[in-house]
Formats: structure tokens, C-alpha cells, sequence
């Protein structure tokens, strides 16, 4: 690979993560981790780039953390599959990263599979006390309430004080229906927010992608 070739991974991939970034200001969370598995296909070109050019031997590689991050709590199991193909494929990720993705993607995976066992506690219960995770669920309740922070941070919980107690709550339920976006044509959609869990065949578009919900209505265009 030339250093043109490797400048333009570089450049492409830090363009993804920009918007990735800027996603997640915006509250898109779904969105972001899309755009950071986007800029994996240059990551092997930037991290040459930076080698070679830059000096730089090791370090974190800011589109894959977002990822292992935010795809537990979003329970986006297709990116966390994407991601092991990656480390698999690239050795060189391995290598060049200062912290160990293979034992970061298992407690991701690992967490992942908590966050659904939490949702189903709270379909249930729709309500937990923050100070009672630890009873519910067992352990030290600290990956329960990493979870609970990210869904608060999305807005799919809330979390409400009442005197000395708080405790967290589903924002609605999963049968109520909801809006969300397709992140590929901007189509909106209404459906019960269960049904967005899944990836969903966007009917104008038809392409199969994550939705991505909506906090309200966007505003009308005309």
C-alpha cells in the first residue's frame, strides 16, 4: 500500500468517526456504532499510516471502543459478531491496540447477553431500585448499573427519585409504539419499540438496517 493509498484510509476512517461522534452528541447511539463499523474497512490502512508516518506503535482505536461501549446496551449483536471477523482477519488491530480487544469483545459479549436478561426484568417488573440491583441480579451490581447508566444516557430509561430512593423504569414499554428512523434513507417509521429491537427492511428504501428511535416527530420539510 503506497502513502497516498494509506493517507486516504486515514482520512476515511477519521471521517467516520467524526460523524460517529457527532451521532452520539445528537443522542443517535444506534446511528454511531454504525458509522464506527463503517470506518473498520480502513482501519488497516490508518493504522499503517500511522506506523510508518506517525510514530505511533501502539495505542486505543477510538472507533472499536464506541462499539464495545455502546453495542451491549443497544443489544447490536451483529456488530459485536463484525467485530470478532475483524480480529480475526487483522492481526495487526491486535497488535497495534494498548488494551486487549479479544478480552474486551468477550465482556462486551458477556454484557450484552445481561443487558437482555435486564430488559426482560424490566418488561416484567418495569421497575428496579437502584440500590436493590445487587439483589436482583447478583454480583457487586456495578455492570447492571454500567447498563442502566447507557439506557438512561439513550433515553430508553429513566431514572426517578422518590425521597431517599431512586430506581430506574422503562421509558415506555416495549408494546407502546414509538417512531424511529432508518439510518439509511431518513424514512420514518411507527411501530411498537419492540419490533426495533431487530434489524427491520425499511420499506421505502428496503434495505435491512437497525432503526434508530426517535425522541419525537422530525419537523415537516414543506
Amino acid at each position: 500500500m503506497t502513502k497516498v493509498e494509506m493517507e486516504a484510509h486515514r482520512d476515511a476512517y477519521q471521517k467516520f468517526l467524526d460523524k460517529a461522534r457527532a451521532a452520539l452528541q445528537a443522542g443517535l447511539c444506534q446511528e454511531a456504532v454504525d458509522f464506527a463499523v463503517s470506518s473498520w474497512d480502513h482501519i488497516d490502512g490508518m493504522l499503517q499510516y500511522e506506523r510508518k508516518y506517525e510514530g505511533k506503535d501502539s495505542g486505543s482505536i477510538d472507533a472499536i471502543g464506541l462499539v464495545l461501549q455502546y453495542a451491549p446496551p443497544l443489544l447490536d449483536f451483529e456488530s459485536l459478531n463484525k467485530l470478532e471477523t475483524l480480529l480475526r482477519s487483522q492481526r495487526r488491530l491486535v497488535k497495534h491496540s494498548s488494551v486487549d480487544l479479544g478480552d474486551r469483545l468477550l465482556k462486551a459479549s458477556s454484557m450484552m447477553w445481561e443487558a437482555q436478561r435486564f430488559l426482560n426484568y424490566l418488561e416484567k417488573h418495569f421497575t428496579v431500585d437502584e440500590d436493590n440491583l445487587s439483589a436482583v441480579y447478583g454480583g457487586d451490581g456495578e455492570e447492571w448499573h454500567r447498563i442502566a447508566e447507557a439506557w438512561v444516557e439513550m433515553g430508553f430509561v429513566h431514572r426517578v427519585s422518590e425521597k431517599r430512593s431512586h430506581h430506574f423504569s422503562l421509558t415506555t414499554r416495549m408494546d407502546q409504539p414509538i417512531l424511529a428512523k432508518c439510518p439509511s434513507c431518513a424514512a420514518v417509521a411507527k411501530a411498537p419499540k419492540a419490533k426495533f429491537l431487530d434489524e427491520l427492511t425499511c420499506p421505502k428504501c428496503r434495505q435491512k438496517r437497525a432503526f434508530v428511535f426517535l425522541a419525537k416527530e422530525p419537523a415537516s420539510r414543506e
